[in-house]
């Protein structure tokens, strides 16, 4: 097996959202905001190359909405997801998975591409992976979530006949050597992927963690739509994730790729920092 980091750019979002009831006296020193309160964060993908598969873990938000929707959001960066994975030697075509943690824009708008006017599926070859519980949430959203569900990236994957559902089922798992834990503060049934790898877990963080600023237990977003399940599911796989030594890959961090955690006399913070390829 092996892990390769996937870039595919930046973009900015308001960092008292991002931070929730945190004070920007206190965040702004963590990630420090421009003249209009955005952070920039990253949108960070990871492709795993096991024997015939080649799996690629959540895609970013893609390049083809309009130039008013991604105004909002200021992408920025030289990475694309297509320059990312030619550096590995891969191409679209390649991609044989495509497992989505969850269907919000900046996870899986790379999903699908424009063509011809047309929306076609990125990954002509690959099966695309969510499951029952969150695809039903997605497709009939809820009012606070609604424009993050975008129809143009979700419904054009079931007419494709690529998609596949997980079966609801904490660590059940999916591919050798990748399994599955369910998390549902952010958002119902969001997906976290944990890798065995060199010896390691190393568990894709999603939304769940979007960085190592947000360690501190009440550190939740203001996204999420069940803070309080944020609060007890963090703490329960913080203390996991101590136990057992897990490396957390980090989707949004836009300095850290990875790090490990220790118990301090402020509680569960953040041990090492540390590129993916240094593993």
């Amino acid at each position: 097996m092996k892990l390769y980091t996937i870039d595919t750019g930046y973009f900015k979002l308001d960092g008292g959202a991002m931070f929730g009831v945190v004070p920007k006296s206190i965040w702004n020193k963590l990630n420090p905001s421009d003249e209009n309160n955005l952070c920039t964060w990253a949108m960070r993908c990871l492709l795993i190359e096991d024997g015939n598969r080649l799996i690629l873990v959540d895609n970013g938000i893609g390049n083809k909405q309009d130039a008013k929707f991604l105004s909002h959001y200021h992408l920025h960066g030289d990475a694309s997801l297509e320059s990312s994975l030619a550096k590995q030697g891969f191409s679209k075509k390649d991609i044989t998975d495509v497992f989505l943690t969850h269907l919000h824009f900046d996870h899986c708008g790379g999903s699908v591409e424009r063509k011809d006017e047309k929306l076609v599926t990125a990954f002509p070859n690959a099966t695309y992976w969510s499951n029952e519980r969150h695809w039903a949430w997605a497709t009939k959203p809820n009012d606070r979530e609604k424009a993050s569900f975008l129809k143009e990236n979700i419904f054009p994957i079931a007419e494709s006949g690529q998609l596949k559902f997980v079966k609801d089922e904490n660590n059940i798992e999916i591919f050798e050597n990748f399994s599955v834990v369910f998390a549902n503060g952010h958002t119902d049934a969001m997906m976290l992927p944990k890798i065995i790898y060199k010896g390691s877990c190393i568990v894709y963080m999603a939304d769940l963690l979007p960085s190592v600023a947000h360690l501190p237990i009440p550190y939740v977003m203001a996204y999420d739509v069940n803070p309080l399940e944020t609060l007890k599911e963090r703490k329960r796989f913080w203390n996991e994730a101590l136990e057992n030594d897990y490396i957390f890959f980090l989707e949004h961090d836009k300095d850290h790729e990875c790090c490990t955690l220790q118990m301090t006399e402020k509680g569960i913070r953040q041990k090492d920092v540390f590129k993916l390829s240094e593993l």
